[in-house]
């Protein structure tokens, strides 16, 4: 495993990051191949022992269950200080606005519930999970800051944001004295290069790690074109993403096969040896050992510069699909309506 510092901060993270939308009690939440305890922690342990460090999880991810998992399988096999815990929160819900919960109160809410699923004192990186057009933003940056100085977090980062929206952030932060975004995870792979117009010339200038997640497109930069799997049928947020340019996508995908097998590696190696020439740490997600084994092996391969362009020479511009899709204030009303819902949130919160 290889590693890298994280941005403008001192955390040594690996270059694969185990995301962690997987693990969780499915009773909890929207992905019916969501693992069990059991085997989270078979996984979790695995990468481990790969070398991984880094982990991502959320407080939305299965009512809080992926966090309680990946906290006990962390502090069952790792020593706290040499892995990278990173968690996320939502914005605030419509009936917390409606009955007057600042930006600041409700950061601290979920930061503490996070703390508490986890089983944790604090977390490395704190990752603002989607953008929130109806809070200020010196709410956001104040509440994220006072978590900082408390202790409870390291570091912040940001999720499913423009450019713009991450300097102006940062700009904000800087003028007040605030801690600053550290990283950003956006939706970035093979077949989705949209980061690359703006946000990742702003983070090669402000050494803002990049994290992207979906670093397999939901299963597809890992299978020839036809090929299935219960995941690639049932995820429905998945096929949202990608089925509309599953035409000149495959086009890619072919390209991705016909390298592998030249080279005897599996496409899983060439699709996230193609990321981590352009990023920190993508976030893998892993359901079962091999796709962790995958991942890793992934940092051993290099591919020549021959090889990175034509992989990439085939790519047409996309539109924007997702959660970036309703990034927009005329859309902030629905914003939970990609994640788990509100009502999840709130579970979470309750501890159910």
């Amino acid at each position: 495993m290889k590693y890298a510092k994280l941005g403008n901060s001192d955390l040594e993270v690996s270059r694969i990051c185990m995301g962690c939308m997987g693990f969780g009690d499915a009773r909890n939440g929207q992905h019916s191949w969501t693992l069990d305890e059991s085997h989270s922690r078979d996984i979790i342990r695995r990468g481990l022992e790969l070398g991984v460090n880094f982990f991502d999880t959320a407080i939305g991810y299965q009512s809080g269950t992926s966090e309680q998992y990946v906290g006990r399988a962390v502090r069952d096999f790792a020593k706290r200080e040499d892995v990278v815990i990173a968690t996320k929160f939502l914005p605030r819900t419509q009936e917390e606005i409606a009955a007057g919960i600042t930006g600041q109160q409700h950061i601290g809410q979920m930061i503490d519930t996070s703390l508490k699923n986890l089983g944790l004192d604090y977390v490395d990186l704190y990752i603002y999970h989607m953008w929130d057009y109806e809070t200020p933003l010196y709410d956001i940056m104040d509440g994220l800051n006072r978590i900082v100085k408390e202790g409870k977090a390291r570091y912040i980062g940001i999720s499913n944001c423009f450019a713009y929206q991450l300097a102006k952030a940062n700009a904000l932060a800087e003028r007040e004295g605030f801690a600053k975004f550290v990283s950003i995870q956006g939706h970035y792979n093979l077949i989705f290069r949209e980061e690359e117009r703006e946000m990742a010339k702003l983070c090669a200038e402000d050494n803002i790690a990049m994290t992207p997640y979906s670093a397999l497109a939901g299963g597809r930069l890992s299978r020839h074109p036809g090929e299935t799997s219960r995941r690639l049928e049932e995820d429905s947020y998945a096929k949202f993403k990608y089925d509309a340019t599953a035409a000149q996508d495959a086009v890619i995908i072919n390209r991705v096969a016909e390298l592998a097998e030249k080279k005897g590696v599996s496409m899983t190696e060439i699709s996230l040896a193609w990321l981590l020439t352009k990023v920190t740490a993508p976030v893998v997600g892993a359901t079962k050992l091999h796709h962790i084994e995958g991942a890793a092996k992934a940092t051993e391969l290099e591919l020549t510069p021959e090889e990175i362009c034509w992989l990439e020479e085939e790519y047409v511009p996309h539109k924007l699909v997702g959660v970036m899709a309703q990034n927009t204030p005329a859309a902030a009303k629905e914003q939970h309506v990609w994640s788990t819902g509100s009502l999840q949130i709130e579970n979470a919160k309750r501890g159910k």
